[in-house]
């Protein structure tokens, strides 16, 4: 309850005015109806039974307006109640969005995709839920139950008794229900994880459960995860189910009892029929709002056990942030350097990168080269701070990573990652990701030096074709090329090129290699690559080996000194080209 209260008292701060107008109109509107069953008692007592006609008129045209005014007050509250809870869930929603765009790598590892869209969606939405139902019901409850009580006491103190019994009962069985009910309402909201884990995999990895005949086994792998979450739900709504008609039958008890008590006062003249009948007017407002806070329990706990899981995602400091006194370069060039380079990853046996030293000069083209998990992609993704060296020092433009703003960094630099993603949009958006003010002619310009000019100028559209989410309508070649033009569009001093050639022939891939050459002649050009024809006219190539660096120089010089390199060199050339 800790984290709901604190999120409800971060979040609903703005909406004050709202909250109070419902509380106001929700208790005046709690009063008109305790005042309800008195009238009710007074033209039974005073004109019914005198059959005063005219009373009755009277009393019934007061009792209308009431029922009318409390009608009007309730449509306003619910609106005001739906201002506050709607604009709540956006804020969260905004809040946690926001706060997962700045997550490093590590952050969002330790949460997890399928973990991160259900907070954002399914726990807001419980949140908000319940903002809905405690600015209309939880209000209500108390104002109702308190005053209930009060006027059955005014009303009748020996019929009162009834609720010595009737109440505590009630109570009980909420209580129950609360302490066996939450921890259920917990492990829900992770097997909604569970579910949206899977679900995702699946989708995602369509072609592959496919070409692997694997169908039937995903399909017995989300059963699993379906039947967990369905037993949980039914474990919950069970309990519900033995609690609601326990309520009842206390309630009907309950009123049984004022009748047969009640009929005995009135025969022996210590009671008015009209106030028996406001009497049990006043039992059975009490008993509603003993159910609405039964009702309530079946959103607080969920509620909760959602507002936890968001102040996780909210409260979590991203391990890689603006430094307090950033420096700004003094010259923009592109410039790279490692001094003395070490990484390893959180929980790591050992450092994935070891004491790397090399300088990436402006204007020259350096391509990093090695075997499967010797360290490429995690040193380029040191250049842009997706992680943090945890020895040494990077350098970019002269100036310690760690020690610049993560906006003045990324400015400078053109990122080609692995996975060649696109937005769902058309061609003309994904490539002004690099520079939403870049011209239709830049953005040609861009597409022709990434050999994606043809097929894009093909397209019935195009630059305005519409591409799906992840380019899924286009090839793994048309997605990296216009990757490689989303890059060149943004014409920084720093490009970053992770293995975003392996896709492409050899043909378009030296065409591309040329033509880059021109554009980025005065930038710092790096090139991670599996393939050694990428990379033979390169300035200077590193070889990496278990995270070391085994090699530096050009193909010629490296084909001499680094025993490593020519083997690299003759599994994929073979033995004649080390000859």
């Amino acid at each position: 309850m800790g984290g709901l209260i604190r999120l409800l008292r971060g979040y609903l701060r703005p909406y004050t005015v709202e909250v109070t107008v419902v509380v106001i109109l929700l208790l005046i509107q709690s009063i008109a109806n305790l005042y309800l069953p008195y009238l009710t008692a007074d033209i039974i007592n005073n004109g019914v039974a005198k059959g005063d006609v005219g009373y009755i008129w009277r009393i019934g045209a007061v009792m209308l307006a009431l029922t009318i005014v409390v009608g009007i007050l309730a449509i306003v509250g619910v609106y005001y109640a739906s201002r506050a809870s709607m604009g709540l869930g956006r804020d969260v929603r905004r809040a946690v969005f926001e706060r997962v765009q700045q997550f490093s790598a590590l952050e969002m590892n330790r949460f997890g995709t399928p973990s991160l869209i259900t907070r954002n969606t399914n726990d807001v939405q419980q949140v908000q839920i319940f903002v809905q139902l405690a600015l209309t019901l939880m209000v209500i409850a108390p104002i109702m139950g308190i005053g209930g009580v009060v006027l059955a006491l005014r009303t009748n103190v020996t019929l009162s008794a009834i609720l010595i019994v009737a109440v505590p009962l009630m109570v009980g069985v909420i209580g129950a229900l609360t302490i066996f009910a939450v921890p259920l309402f917990q492990s829900l909201q992770v097997k909604i994880d569970r579910i949206n884990q899977v679900m995702r995999e699946q989708i995602n990895g369509v072609r592959v459960i496919r070409a692997f005949n694997r169908t039937r086994h995903e399909q017995d792998r989300f059963q699993t995860a379906n039947a967990d979450l369905t037993g949980t739900a039914l474990r919950v709504n069970r309990m519900f189910a033995l609690a609601l008609p326990a309520l009842l039958a206390i309630m009907n008890m309950s009123s049984v009892a004022v009748v047969w008590f009640g009929g005995h006062l009135i025969d022996s003249g210590q009671m008015p029929v009209g106030n028996l009948i406001a009497f049990l007017a006043y039992i059975m407002q009490i008993f509603f709002a003993i159910m609405l806070a039964t009702f309530m329990v079946i959103f607080v706990p969920r509620a909760a056990a959602s507002a936890t899981r968001l102040e996780e995602v909210i409260n979590t400091e991203p391990s890689i942030t603006d430094p307090v006194n950033p420096i700004e370069p003094a010259r923009v060039t592109g410039a790279v350097e490692f001094r003395g380079v070490t990484f390893g990853y959180p929980g790591g046996e050992k450092p994935v990168l070891h004491e790397l030293a090399f300088k990436l000069n402006p204007g020259a083209t350096t391509a990093i080269i090695g075997g499967t998990g010797s360290g490429k992609t995690t040193l380029l993704n040191l250049v842009p701070r997706f992680y943090d060296a945890t020895g040494g020092a990077v350098l970019v433009n002269e100036v310690d990573v760690q020690a610049q703003k993560l906006d003045t960094l990324w400015q400078h630099i053109g990122l080609v990652p692995q996975q060649a993603y696109l937005f769902r949009g058309t061609i003309a958006d994904n490539l002004r990701f690099g520079n939403e003010n870049a011209t239709e002619a830049e953005l040609w310009h861009a597409l022709e030096v990434a050999q994606a000019r043809d097929f894009v100028a093909a397209m019935p559209n195009k630059l305005e074709e519409q591409i799906d989410q992840g380019g899924t309508n286009l090839s793994g070649g048309q997605r990296q090329r216009l990757a490689i033009a989303r890059a060149l569009v943004r014409r920084p001093p720093l490009y970053l090129f992770d293995d975003c050639f392996s896709a492409l022939d050899a043909g378009t891939d030296a065409r591309l290699r040329a033509a880059l050459k021109v554009e980025a002649r005065d930038a710092t050009v790096v090139i991670v690559a599996q393939r050694v024809s990428t990379i033979l006219h390169a300035d200077r190539i590193i070889v990496l080996d278990a995270g070391r660096i085994v090699g530096i120089g050009t193909h010629q010089v490296l084909m001499s000194t680094s025993e490593p390199y020519r083997e690299i060199v003759a599994s994929q050339l073979g033995e004649e080209a080390v000859a």
